[in-house]
């Protein structure tokens, strides 16, 4: 039976009304009404409120009707309080308890109050570690409402905080405002002047002060170290134990102050210079003989015997310093980490160690929690043990941790940087910078990394930034030296093919390569006998790959090289190359049984369907036979499965992308490279040296192998000697800043008022070159040298000197500026050919004609070999041509005409020497010139008459000189050499006004002009030097400033920031996101994720953590598509806000990086699909899949961090349904790590 019913949508407001009763013969009311249903219903409250309590009999009681009355006059002639809505916390208490004892028996005497400084400072108003702490609840993350804690190395006051009073201080005068009697005494002192009865000199406070520079320096360093916080306090001198530290006794004691003064100047400058180097060198050739008397009881000792420079990086930690460890993998970093984690569990302190990759962190998580037990874990997904004394977690939970001032940076003792070198990265290098410029100052930094050549320079930098010295210890020496080789077999027959290239010694041999290539010669050729030779590609085909990887595993196993890592720069590749070795079995009966067991006991925490996916069949099929695949598309799981019976000497082999060097330290016998060449994101290049001996260090265990084998395949050819030997023998790649200005990082230092932007950049590793403290000694030279030069006299006819000085001096740039564009361009240099005559002015010639001989080759510094007319005498040009001199009259454009008899000289003219080059031209023999006047060079032939040709030549340019005295015709740059561009013209037109405006310059008639003019150009010298290092002191000249206001442009228009800088709601949020920070923020503001299930909104943000292109097309509901829209359209109006704001990514490039390629995979898994199908949805591989799944979470999280903030409880609750959603099954199965009882046997064997 067919019930008339229908529901009505009422409003907005989730309500719903039945509808029982439709008219007859009309159609059914619509499901809602028009397009946001009807208007919101209300009830008259008059009317509720009488029918709930007055006609309601069953409100009233039977018995007590008064009672009931009264209670109800009460709830309607409530009387208002407005002062219990305004709820004051209780102000701390200012003063405490302290007990006073018997110093002698400890007796318990009784109790005083004492003060309590800064008991109002808390983590919201204050940077210092004084504050109280936060709630318990924030203790671990912090909270984005929090201040961090000040900075290590920011201590230093600002100019104006300097020169602004507090109130406590006032001006003083010494000499008059000092009260004579004491209050309360009625006598007082006598300061009035008697007869001094010995002349000694006269000693004041400003004398003392002026005499000693170094007094300020101190000072400096007891300067209030709390910048955030009202007061400024006197600054007070450190405490001495006599007056003679200070120098005051010599300065009073002395009879030439003076002299005194000097050495008391020139001893804090050799103090500063000491001071100047942070990084210091360790040296760890001489063996380290007294290290076990000197740390009597070590908090931790391994069963081995430490190499040297492992004791030289202990003693630092006992010292309680920061190092700086670059070694070679498998040389032994991880001591060091390890006995700071002793040490801090011994000081009862914590550590933090942080990796740049997750597998890292959980892999280092096994070993440290087998080790010291006390060890925790923090990842995006996984939170084990926060409590722990040793937390090993990702460097961006580091810097949120920081930037939210967690109370755990209190304890901290010591922050492990692990494969520092991981700051090259260009997406996330920035996050290690941060990190480090944002710790505080009592805590130490160990940093390790692989061999890095400018480890001194990055290490000189953390410690100016920290003001605190790093040691380095770096280390070439490896504890399994390595050969490699070159192979070249491809069959049974030629499976011996290997070729020693580079010896253990690091000899590099070219008779082992040209054996490579004869081998592989004859093989071609033999082959191109029988069937013609057809061109041979780099590529080769699968089943030529498959011949040669079995005949080298052959080899291999025969030779019991295995363990085997076999690096491969595809995915694909690797997989292919696994399951082309189905005819290959290595191993034994017994270790399949384990590797069998151990298999089935780690899928067990797998359901049923997933233990059937195919790549768990093939993985089982393959590891059986002691074959493995490792790379990012693997099941994480899997991964660690592999990597476990790896350790175990169970994998044979194992096929692996570039990742397993970098992130897992699992050292193998022999590491073969399928190939040298990979892609890196924009095309195909060479192996780095750093990523060659990153890769090749994986070979040789500690304690098994004699010596670590490597081999590189030739399989299509051999490669370039060059290549390889750049490859095996190059530097590894230099530490590079990649530092980069990020909404986050702005929003989170706006926050602050004491922590500016601009304090960041000036401190970041780009801006190293920045040597303030020089730049700062050389301004207050200058200044010094400013005061002293003599005054300008610029009265009567000298009144126009400085705009003529300033005339002169653009005159100058714009006719250098002019040269050079002629030098550059063809005509000019066609015009400047041999026989051209040029007006010469240098120091020694003023104007003269020369005339061109030759001209060089070089088109770099090209010189003009010319013979120019002088005065007799002033050939070798000792003559009075003074540069400085000549200067005021360089405009004169009078031609040099010799006063006596006329000589000549030959001279290389530099291209600023020729300042015209005239219309006219010569016809000149210049071979018979030059030689004549070498000849003319020599002593015996001093006194010869010149040569005819020379004659000839001197005569012509006298001629020329003579007839146009007043300057010859020059070749104009726009007209006669054809030069047209712009710049060119506005030069060449405004060289003639300057030159035309010279004329009426009254300056230059005054008799003392010469020595006034030569006063001016040396003030301005010094001041142009000045205002240049002025200003690569100050913040304009930080190199991403523009780049800063460009971003502070787009967060006012967005309204993250007010104009004064002030973090508004939409900033806060965006500052508890860390990427994509802008998208998200304005998703969350605009509701573009209400509207959806929860399973939509976690399939629509996938695209902010899945960056591959796929080829599958996938299938989407409408009111995704629609969503996806919607976010495509928000992301394009920020790109093309920022592009607005000068920021130079187009907004198709910010659009581009929002890949929607698994919103089907996300959404089918949210709702309950099993993985089997969905890996059947997509070509991306599961591994990355569910890789993408574990990052989606975290970004859920972070908007149900952010939907918090504003206050919107529903999408928060949303989001935790949509994160609940996806965490399941074998996605986060990865995410528990494994129990440490299984973890695998240390390769390291005591030697």
């Amino acid at each position: 039976m067919d019930l008339p019913l229908s529901l009505l949508e009422m409003g907005c407001s989730g309500r719903f009304e039945l509808i029982t009763h439709p008219l007859p013969g009309q159609p059914l009311p619509p499901h809602s009404t028009l397009p946001h249903g009807l208007p919101p219903t209300s009830l008259n409250l008059e009317t509720e409120v009488e029918k709930q309590f007055l006609r309601d009999p069953a409100w009233l009681p039977i018995h007590d009707t008064d009672f009931a009355f009264q209670r109800f006059l009460k709830v309607t002639q409530r009387e208002f309080n407005v002062d219990s809505l305004l709820n004051c916390a209780q102000s701390s208490l200012h003063s405490g308890l302290s007990v006073v004892r018997d110093p002698t028996t400890g007796m318990l005497l009784g109790f005083t109050e004492v003060p309590l400084e800064n008991t109002g400072l808390s983590a919201k108003n204050s940077l210092s570690l004084q504050r109280q702490p936060g709630p318990p609840s924030e203790s671990l993350r912090g909270s984005n409402t929090n201040y961090p804690f000040l900075p290590g190395g920011m201590e230093e006051l600002s100019l104006d905080q300097i020169k602004k009073k507090s109130e406590l201080e006032e001006d003083i005068d010494f000499e008059k405002d000092l009260i004579r009697v004491p209050p309360g005494l009625k006598a007082g002192m006598d300061f009035t002047d008697k007869d001094a009865k010995m002349a000694k000199p006269e000693v004041n406070l400003m004398s003392l002060l002026s005499t000693f520079d170094d007094i300020i320096d101190l000072q400096a360093e007891a300067e209030e170290k709390e910048e955030g916080e009202g007061a400024g306090e006197t600054p007070k001198l450190p405490r001495t134990n006599s007056l003679e530290d200070f120098g005051i006794k010599d300065a009073v004691s002395s009879s030439t102050p003076s002299e005194k003064a000097k050495d008391d100047k020139s001893k804090p400058k050799v103090k500063q210079e000491e001071n100047k180097k942070w990084a210091i060198p360790v040296d760890i050739a001489s063996p380290c003989e007294d290290f076990h008397k000197r740390i009597p009881n070590p908090a931790f000792t391994w069963p081995f015997e430490l190499d040297v420079f492992q004791k030289q990086a202990v003693l630092r930690l006992e010292a309680h310093d920061s190092v700086f460890v670059a070694a070679h993998t498998s040389a032994g970093k991880t001591v060091v980490a390890e006995y700071a984690i002793a040490l801090s569990q011994k000081h009862m302190t914590r550590t933090i160690y942080t990796s740049p990759i997750k597998a890292l962190s959980n892999q280092k998580f096994r070993d440290f929690k087998s080790t010291f037990g006390d060890v925790g874990l923090l990842t995006g997904d996984v939170q084990l043990s926060p409590e722990s004394s040793c937390l090993i977690m990702t460097t961006e939970i580091l810097r949120s941790m920081l930037y939210n001032g967690s109370e755990v940076i209190r304890d901290l003792e010591w922050v492990i940087f692990d494969e520092v070198h991981y700051i090259n990265d260009a997406e996330r290098g920035v996050v290690w910078e941060e990190v480090l410029i944002m710790l505080p100052d009592h805590v130490s930094i160990i940093l390790l990394s692989a061999t890095v050549p400018n480890a001194l320079e990055f290490s000189e930098w953390i410690g100016r930034i920290k003001k605190k010295h790093i040691y380095v210890i770096s280390t070439m020496k490896r504890p399994v030296p390595l050969e490699h080789h070159l192979y070249t077999g491809n069959s049974t027959k030629t499976q011996k093919e290997m070729f020693l290239l580079l010896d253990a010694a690091g000899n590099f041999l070219t008779k082992g390569y040209y054996a490579a290539v004869d081998a592989k010669k004859e093989r071609t050729s033999k082959h191109a006998q029988s069937f013609g030779s057809k061109n041979t590609s780099q590529n080769t085909t699968a089943s030529q790959d498959r011949s040669v990887w079995l005949s080298l595993l052959h080899f291999l196993s025969q030779r019991q090289q295995t363990p085997v890592v076999a690096f491969t720069f595809s995915r694909t590749r690797c997989d292919d190359n696994a399951r082309s070795l189905d005819s290959m079995d290595m191993t034994t009966s017994i270790e399949k049984a384990e590797i069998h067991s151990f298999f089935q006991k780690s899928l067990t925490r797998l359901r049923g369907g997933d233990r059937q996916l195919p790549q768990i069949l093939i993985m089982r099929d393959l590891l059986k036979r002691g074959i493995a695949v490792h790379h990012s598309g693997i099941l994480p799981i899997l991964k660690e499965v592999i990597e476990m019976l790896f350790s175990r000497g169970l994998v044979k082999v194992l096929f692996a992308t570039e990742t397993f060097a970098m992130g897992v330290n699992m050292p193998a016998r022999t590491v073969v490279f399928d190939s040298i060449r990979k892609h890196d994101g924009t095309g195909f290049r060479n192996l780095l040296p750093g990523e060659y001996i990153q890769m090749a260090g994986r070979a040789g265990r500690r304690g098994l192998d004699a010596t670590g084998t490597v081999i590189i395949l030739c399989k299509a050819g051999v490669h370039e000697m060059a290549d390889l030997h750049v490859m095996m023998l190059g530097k590894p790649t230099i530490l590079q800043s990649q530092f980069r200005l990020t909404y986050t990082m702005i929003l989170n230092l706006l926050r602050v008022e004491a922590l500016r932007v601009t304090d960041m950049m000036r401190r970041s590793f780009s801006e190293n070159h920045r040597d303030t403290q020089s730049q700062e000694k050389r301004i207050s030279q200058l200044k010094q040298t400013l005061s002293t030069l003599p005054p300008l006299d610029t009265h009567d006819q000298l009144s126009d000197l400085m705009p003529y000085y300033r005339t002169v001096t653009e005159l100058r740039t714009t006719t250098e500026a002019l040269q050079r564009a002629i030098l550059e361009s063809m005509s000019g240099l066609k015009a400047l050919s041999v026989g051209r005559v040029v007006v010469v002015n240098n120091k020694q010639h003023l104007n003269a004609l020369g005339v061109i001989l030759q001209v060089s080759n070089d088109s770099v510094n090209r010189t003009f070999t010319s013979l120019i007319i002088c005065e007799k005498g002033n050939e070798e040009g000792e003559g009075k041509g003074n540069a400085v001199a000549a200067l005021p009259h360089l405009y004169n454009t009078a031609l040099f005409i010799p006063e006596g008899p006329c000589s000549h000289t030959v001279q290389k003219l530099k291209f600023q020497d020729i300042t015209g080059i005239t219309v006219k031209t010569l016809k000149v023999i210049p071979d018979r010139i030059i030689d004549n006047y070498n000849k003319r060079q020599q002593p015996r032939f001093r006194h010869d008459p010149p040569g005819q040709a020379i004659s000839t030549a001197s005569q012509e340019l006298l001629r020329l000189a003579e007839a146009n005295s007043g300057g010859l015709a020059t070749l104009d740059p726009v007209n006669d050499l054809q030069l047209k561009s712009v710049d060119v013209v506005e030069d060449s037109m405004r060289l003639r006004v300057l030159k035309e405006s010279l004329q009426d310059f009254t300056c230059i008639h005054s008799p003392t002009f010469a020595e006034q003019f030569a006063r001016v150009t040396e003030r301005m010298s010094v001041q142009e030097e000045l205002d240049r290092l002025l200003f690569l002191v100050s913040d304009q000249s930080l190199s991403l400033l523009p780049e800063y206001h460009q971003r502070i442009k787009v967060l006012q228009s967005l309204q993250y920031v007010d104009s004064s800088g002030a973090v508004q709601l939409k900033g806060r949020v965006a500052c508890q996101i860390s990427s994509h920070e802008l998208l998200l923020t304005e998703l969350l503001f605009e509701n573009a994720l209400s509207p959806l299930a929860p399973e939509e909104s976690a399939a629509l943000l996938s695209c902010l953590v899945f960056t591959q292109k796929t080829q599958v097309e996938p299938h989407i509901t409408n009111t995704l598509q629609e969503g996806i829209d919607r976010v495509l359209s928000v992301a394009k109006r920020i790109g093309e806000l920022q592009r607005e704001c000068g920021i130079p990514q187009t907004a198709e490039e910010f659009v581009g990086q929002f890949k929607f390629g698994l919103t089907e995979v996300v959404y089918c898994w949210a709702r309950g699909m099993p993985f089997a199908e969905i890996a059947q949805l997509t070509d991306v591989q599961e591994g990355t899949v569910v890789r993408c799944i574990q990052r989606l979470d975290e970004v859920l999280k972070m908007v149900r961090q952010a939907a918090r903030i504003v206050g919107d409880s529903v999408l928060g609750s949303k989001m935790e349904k949509a994160s609940l959603a996806i965490r399941r099954d074998i996605v986060f199965v990865a995410g528990e790590v494994k129990n440490t009882n299984s973890a695998p046997t240390s390769f390291y064997v005591p030697t």
